[in-house]
């Protein structure tokens, strides 16, 4: 094959790295222009933070800041800032634990959003090296074609469209071929150190999209080995050798692993429903560029790359069994992403939450390879290209019967198809070879752009969007750090909030947590004492009002004016007296005091109206509209079932008859209003202060206090009671959902400490692993 440079002078080894260098830079230029064409963020006045990547992943990325410069409340295992206190190493293993992350210290904390936004295009372009280099690895062939091979796959649809505001996943982007790549040392029986520890890392970076990207890579072995290699022995060593490979690797990040599937199962359930596959016309429009749907697979590549693809069962200088193995392997895939066991077998046997095709990055790595197949051989004759292009047309004649696809999908699919063929075709000509290659790299560049372009058009119709950090944020952030004063009492960032996770986005020790690990019981308890919720539960939202912040020994909480509103409260740990079992009932009110311990809440004196000088708090968790005191301000509650559940809301002090409780809506079906005495309260804060703990230190991971002495009953921390816990050298027992130990009269110190669940019997595996992976290198040696 003609190559537009002399590359017969250079060492593989350079051509390889050339090839990678070319991809990351084609796939940064794309994402970038993309980017700035849409005029989103860094580029432009529109927001980037869309859903969950402005809601959850920024804030998190922002704690792992804090992490790393010293600031933050809490260590690797536990999050004293969420929550009101929550295992950590579960969110870290699931969000924060690419290597690549850590890069976001490297910026001013203020610039958070623009240094998430640097790793997402980052991790694109090692994942177009990746590939890049998988590729002439696999077989030799031109560099500049490697390089264009690995920016389509990085450029696919799938992940300029839905992973590039899920950072996380982009990992599984860059798994794939790394795992490929140790399949092809198992082919080779090659780097035997090396291998696993790839294995590990891809695990532990993201081990939900590593899963899929083993499955793929895996596929991809066998057809390697059933093409390149003869006899049952060899080629069951060669999979046995992988199979290894990847054993020991992921024991290696059991650590992380285990504690990460066992708080899973701790998690407050979230969304179930039943797969259902596209129609074929919605699965070939996903062919196109320029297309967005999140319920539908991003199959797009680039059209120079799926001319290749469409092209390689004509193409007549690879080997039959070559097309075959890769076409049908191709072809598979893509069926199973449309057949339902096969779906749950990709998604670890459970339907995800939002897309349904999030493996479709590995059909998109599979293509590539397989165009490299066909390409490496030699470049296809005009025959197979207009065989390839008819098969391409049919596919998008097929989709017109789909709603998905754009007139620019359609025109652009046109155009680059012309101009693809052309390109290659003109490859055949030595002359011609640079700027053919040149013309394959613009109409990648084009397509890719367009697509990432037109995602952020659909992604901001149809998604909530939040701000990148700006003035309200400073200013949310500098009022909580000057009533700072952990760990004598929490400051909490309270609602409205700018994010599900405002503790760590903006500081203070608040009760607000959104993750996929939400534990069960800090949702169930939450919900007890009248929060609100989104995400079906795993959003959880802090509790504006006086008597949880005295429970949870909230002493300051910032008012939507900007302003902090203080309080006298208890410390993190106090006592109750022996008594009874006791267990939450339907009332939010009554639920409050049976934690707090004394009766505050007065019932109306009519229906709708508090005695004058009480506090009104409103409990309507399906309403969805505004409420108010007739003489006072209207509140929104926010009640759209099952999503979405309205805090308890205050509504102000009354003035009795005036302040009668008004709907701006039809009432909902169930409602409650209730009427707080602040003296009341002050008189059952005192008695929880005189009998708290006398002294108090709080670890990264740990609580110490004295209690007074003769104390009896149970001393209860005001930390949610969630599995890992210890006290006093036994498991914590749990008092109305929070973290507790009885006490006998004769214990003067708590000492409470806190380790996942999984730690150490995923350390022990990995112990194991590293046992059995020296044995393994010493035989070696000895043999050598």
């Amino acid at each position: 094959m003609s190559t537009p440079h002399r590359s017969q002078h250079r060492s593989p080894r350079r051509l390889s790295l050339s090839g990678s260098a070319l991809a990351a830079l084609l796939t940064a230029v794309a994402v970038c222009a993309g980017d700035t064409a849409a005029r989103v963020f860094p580029y432009g006045p529109r927001h980037r933070s869309i859903n969950d990547l402005g809601n959850q992943f920024v804030p998190f990325h922002a704690h792992l800041w804090d992490l790393l410069h010293g600031r933050a409340e809490g260590g690797l295992l536990f999050n004293w800032q969420s929550g009101y206190g929550t295992s950590f190493l579960p969110d870290l293993g699931t969000y924060l634990t690419s290597p690549l992350s850590v890069l976001v210290g490297l910026f001013p904390r203020a610039e958070i959003d623009l240094a998430v936004y640097v790793v997402t295009v980052l991790k694109m372009t090692v994942a177009a090296a990746a590939m890049a280099w998988l590729l002439r690895t696999q077989r030799r062939g031109p560099w500049w074609a490697a390089g264009l091979l690995g920016a389509s796959y990085a450029l696919c649809g799938w992940s300029v469209i839905e992973a590039s505001y899920n950072p996380m996943w982009l990992d599984g982007l860059i798994a794939f071929p790394l795992l490929c790549l140790t399949g092809e040392w198992a082919l080779r029986g090659r780097r035997p150190v090396l291998a696993p520890l790839v294995v590990a890392v891809c695990w532990t970076a993201n081990f939900y999209t590593a899963y899929m990207a083993t499955l793929g890579a895996a596929l991809v072995l066998v057809v390697r080995v059933a093409l390149t290699r003869e006899g049952l022995r060899t080629r069951t060593a060669v999979i046995a050798r992988a199979a290894g490979t990847t054993l020991l690797g992921i024991l290696f990040a059991a650590p992380v692993l285990v504690p990460l599937f066992l708080s899973s199962g701790q998690a407050y359930p979230g969304w179930v429903k039943e797969f259902r596959p596209v129609s074929w016309a919605d699965l070939f429009a996903r062919l196109l560029p320029a297309t967005y749907s999140f319920s539908s697979p991003a199959v797009f590549v680039g059209t120079g790359t799926l001319l290749l693809v469409a092209a390689l069962p004509f193409h007549r200088a690879v080997p039959v069994r070559a097309r075959l193995w890769w076409a049908g392997l191709t072809v598979a895939v893509a069926l199973s992403l449309q057949w339902a066991p096969t779906h749950l077998a990709w998604h670890l046997f459970a339907t995800p939450n939002g897309s349904p095709y999030r493996q479709t990055f590995v059909l998109a790595g599979i293509a590539v390879i397989a165009a490299w197949t066909g390409l490496a051989a030699g470049l296809p004759r005009p025959p197979a290209l207009a065989a390839g292009a008819g098969l391409l047309t049919a596919a998008v004649l097929w989709s017109r019967g789909s709603t998905l696809g754009t007139h620019w999908g359609y025109a652009l699919f046109a155009g680059g198809l012309a101009l693809a063929g052309a390109g290659w075709w003109a490859l055949r000509h030595r002359r011609l070879a640079l700027p053919a290659a040149g013309l394959l790299a613009a109409v990648l560049l084009a397509q890719a752009a367009a697509t990432t372009a037109y995602g952020h058009k659909g992604k901001l119709g149809g998604l909530d969007d939040y701000p990148s950090w700006g003035a309200a944020h400073t200013a949310r952030a500098e009022a909580l750090a000057a009533a700072e004063g952990w760990p004598a009492y929490r400051t909490d960032p309270s609602r409205p909030a700018l994010s599900g996770n405002d503790p760590m986005l903006l500081g203070g020790e608040g009760g607000s947590y959104y993750s996929s690990h939400t534990p069960e019981v800090f949702t169930r308890t939450m919900v007890a004492l009248g929060a609100g919720w989104t995400s079906r539960g795993r959003n959880v939202q802090s509790i504006d009002n006086p008597v949880t912040d005295a429970v949870f020994a909230v002493g300051a909480r910032l008012r939507p004016d900007g302003t902090v509103r203080r309080a006298e409260v208890p410390p993190l740990v106090t006592t109750r007296p022996p008594g009874a079992p006791l267990a939450y009932g339907d009332s939010p009110f009554a639920n409050q005091e049976l934690l707090l311990g004394a009766r505050v809440y007065e019932d109306p004196l009519a229906p709708g109206v508090c005695r004058a000088g009480t506090e009104a708090y409103l409990w309507a968790p399906e309403y969805n509209a505004t409420a108010r005191l007739a003489d006072g301000p209207a509140f929104r509650l926010n009640g759209n079932a099952p999503r979405n559940r309205a805090a308890l809301q205050p509504m102000g002090v009354s003035r009795g008859a005036s302040s009668a409780l008004v709907f701006d809506a039809a009432p909902p079906a169930r409602w409650t209003l209730s009427c707080l005495d602040r003296d009341r309260l002050a008189g059952a804060v005192a008695v929880l202060r005189a009998t708290a703990a006398t002294s108090l230190h709080i670890g990264s991971a740990t609580i110490q206090a004295e209690l007074p002495p003769g104390a009896k009953g149970t001393a209860v921390l005001s930390v949610p009671a969630i599995a890992g816990w210890t006290c006093n050298g036994r498991p914590a027992t749990a008092h109305l959902g929070l973290v507790a130990l009885p006490l006998d009269g004769r214990t003067t110190t708590l000492s409470c400490s806190f380790r996942p669940p999984g730690l150490v019997p995923g350390a022990a595996a990995a112990g194991l692993a590293l046992v059995v992976l020296t044995v393994l290198v010493l035989r070696r040696r000895q043999r050598i």
